[in-house]
């Protein structure tokens, strides 16, 4: 079961409130905080859409970039088990843990 809406690049995380009886998402990868809800999966679907169109149109009237920017480096927290055998297997391929890291992330996004 896929908990995500793509459209025009932004992606959105969906979840149901049974108390509300209400679908609701929230676009990730933004600065800003946009959420969203509807009663229906399809006023879900139009709601989101609109939301983005609106985003990006605000975007370019603030002259601001619509995602958030990546630098590339981030941290990952593992067992100090996991840690120990990736750095071992990281110098038996003759590569950096970060290099070993970044193939297995890749390898994952080529697998999605």
């Amino acid at each position: 079961m896929n908990n995500t809406l793509t459209y025009k690049g932004f992606f959105a995380t969906v979840e149901f409130s049974d108390e509300d009886n209400l679908l609701f998402g929230k676009i990730e990868g933004i600065n800003d905080l946009i959420m969203f809800e509807g009663s229906s999966v399809t006023e879900f679907k139009k709601i989101f859409k609109e939301a983005v169109n609106d985003y990006i149109e605000i975007c370019k009237q603030s002259n601001k970039p619509c995602h958030k920017s990546f630098k590339g480096s981030f941290n990952v927290r593992v067992k100090p088990e996991v840690h120990q055998r990736a750095a071992r297997l990281a110098t038996m391929k003759g590569i950096s843990l970060n290099q070993l890291v970044q193939n297995a992330i890749e390898k994952e996004l080529e697998a999605a």
